[in-house]
């Protein structure tokens, strides 16, 4: 793979060629055009490079999200398995127990 571009788009503006009695040079042509397929070449075996590296990071990011995922849910399930929070939600259940005896003593007085 070449290095760097040969071309830029000022020099592919700022291009003239010297004109024979038959025209524009033709090896002068033919040396610019070879610089230009270079180019494309170049470019080609650049993009296809990044869309192969892109692919690659791409199923990473996948795979890494299925991680987190399937961790985020393994957290979840062993704070809702963990001893405080089990003594939470009996301390939410003994309130409410609380609340409704003093609504139905409340009534019956």
């Amino acid at each position: 793979m070449a290095e760097k571009a040969n071309l830029d788009i000022q020099a592919l503006l700022d291009k003239e060629f010297n004109i024979d009695f038959k025209g524009y040079n033709a090896t002068e042509v033919d040396a610019f055009l070879d610089l230009v397929i270079q180019d494309y070449q170049y470019f080609r075996e650049t993009i296809s490079a990044l869309q192969s590296r892109n692919g690659e990071l791409e199923r990473t990011n996948a795979s890494l999200r299925a991680k987190l995922i399937e961790l985020e849910g393994r957290t979840k399930a062993l704070a809702e398995n963990s001893p405080s929070a089990q003594g939470q939600a009996n301390i939410d259940i003994l309130k409410r127990i609380s609340r409704l005896e003093e609504k139905v003593f409340e009534q019956q007085k």
